[in-house]
């Protein structure tokens, strides 16, 4: 049974290993059920969802390495990745064309390049969806996973095992921070890490909430700033860079070089704010 659902009386008694069924479950169906509505009704919210609910899992599944075979673990949350990334590209398109068809002194018409583009994109992405057989893969993931945890002797409270790991989520984002903020103002990676770890240190705080025994409000509302931040910059920088990688697609935009220097621009603007809230916290 999930934590979300269960009396309080209850989760004091439950363990790590026997919540890990329904910690996952959840997590699995939302991925199965986003993924067939790409394949059939594509849509950019649900390339979104889908990602997340992988995402989620990445984190879910990291959590749960101390308790799991390193090898193993590290095989399935790379493709819980693979599989959010066939998501992805599709998603950067959309990204890219919003930023363009808005940004200032646009006109807010693209040549149809872009469109072409975009849904060769979600072809691929529909593709691997699809043949991927993700149904089998991440019930065989979360099979797997749960006999190895209910084969295991020892059993932790989940109380204790849900801090632990999310302290240890924190302990990491604020190392990320910490080097971000004395990285160089150009060190665009120290700031992604920043991000991945944020969302890491979320999703554990959304899945273990209701057994924390600690309250986390101000750090779910530092998160939210930091994420914003990043999530903007992001943003600039992923579409560049797809910008770069499509020639075609930066030679139809019509004067290439004064796009490029845009988002030259609008990436150091987005970094320094990144990094501003990052020192104020």
């Amino acid at each position: 049974m999930n934590p979300r659902e269960m009396p309080e009386s209850e989760t004091r008694d439950e363990t790590a290993e026997t919540a890990f069924a329904g910690l996952a479950a959840p997590l699995v169906q939302e991925a199965l059920k986003q993924a067939e509505g790409i394949v059939n009704e594509p849509s950019a919210e649900g390339l979104h969802q889908l990602r997340v609910a992988l995402r989620r899992m990445r984190s879910l599944w990291w959590a749960y390495r101390p308790l799991l075979d390193k090898g193993e673990n590290t095989r399935q949350r790379a493709l819980f990745k693979f599989l959010a990334d066939a998501a992805g590209k599709t998603r950067d398109y959309d990204i890219l064309i919003e930023l363009l068809a808005t940004r200032p002194k646009g006109d807010g018409r693209l040549p149809p390049d872009f469109a072409r583009a975009r849904e060769q994109a979600l072809e691929v992405s529909r593709e691997t969806l699809s043949s991927a057989d993700m149904k089998t893969l991440l019930h065989a993931a979360l099979a797997e996973t749960s006999r190895v945890l209910k084969a295991t002797e020892s059993r932790q409270p989940l109380q204790a095992f849900s801090d632990g790991r999310v302290a240890a989520s924190e302990k990491d984002l604020t190392t990320r921070i910490r080097r971000a903020t004395k990285a160089r103002r150009s060190d665009y990676t120290a700031l992604h890490d920043v991000r991945k770890a944020g969302k890491r240190v979320r999703y554990l705080l959304e899945l273990f909430g209701p057994v924390l025994s600690g309250r986390h409000q101000k750090t779910l509302k530092r998160l939210k700033k930091i994420q914003m931040r990043l999530g903007e910059l992001n943003d600039v920088v992923a579409s560049e860079a797809l910008l770069r990688e499509n020639v075609d697609l930066l030679n139809a935009v019509g004067d290439p070089e004064q796009k490029l220097a845009w988002f030259r621009k609008e990436r150091k603007r987005r970094m320094r704010a990144a990094a501003t809230v990052l020192r104020n916290g």
